[in-house]
C-alpha cells in the first residue's frame, strides 16, 4: 500500500534549509500524524510523501512556492499604539501573536517602532526559503 489522498499517515521528519541548517526535527518527539489532502501541512510536503510505502525513507526538496511562499509587503502591518495593549513591552525583534479578528491569530515580529505606531511582519519565518525534508513513513493508519 502506498500513501494517497485521504490516508492518515504517521511520519518522522527532519526539515532543513538549503545550507543544511535544521529548523525542525521530530526524531526526539512524537511522530507527526496528519491526513493527506486536507491541507494540514504545506503542499510540497504532501506531494513529497505521496506514493511512499511504510518503512520507506526519502529526502525531497520543496521550492518556496510549495512551502511558505515568497515574502510579501502585504504582510507588513502597522497599528497605532492606541490600538494595541498598553501593558506589552514592545521591542524590536519581539515575536508574538496578534489577534486580527475573532479566531484569527497571526504570528508576527516587531520590525519597527515609531512614535505613534508599531510595524509588524506577519510573513512566515520560512517565507522565501526552499526547504529540504528527510522523512520516514512509519505507518498508514
Amino acid at each position: 500500500m502506498t500513501v494517497q489522498d485521504g490516508n492518515r499517515v504517521k511520519i518522522h521528519y527532519c526539515g532543513k534549509l538549503i545550507d543544511g541548517t535544521i529548523f525542525d526535527d521530530s526524531s526526539n518527539s512524537e511522530p507527526l500524524q496528519f491526513t493527506m489532502g486536507t491541507g494540514q501541512v504545506i503542499p510540497g510536503f504532501e506531494n513529497g510523501i505521496k506514493g511512499m510505502k511504510v518503512g520507506e525513507k526519502k529526502e525531497f526538496l520543496i521550492p518556496c512556492a510549495e512551502a511558505y511562499g515568497e515574502r510579501s509587503d502585504d504582510f507588513i502591518l502597522e497599528f497605532k499604539k492606541s490600538e494595541l495593549p498598553e501593558e506589552l513591552d514592545y521591542r524590536l525583534g519581539l515575536k508574538m501573536q496578534l489577534e486580527l479578528a475573532p479566531e484569527l491569530n497571526v504570528s508576527v515580529e516587531i520590525i519597527e517602532i515609531k512614535e505613534d505606531s508599531v510595524v509588524f511582519d506577519a510573513n512566515h519565518q520560512l517565507a522565501d526559503q526552499d526547504l529540504v525534508f528527510e522523512v520516514e513513513l512509519l505507518e498508514i493508519i
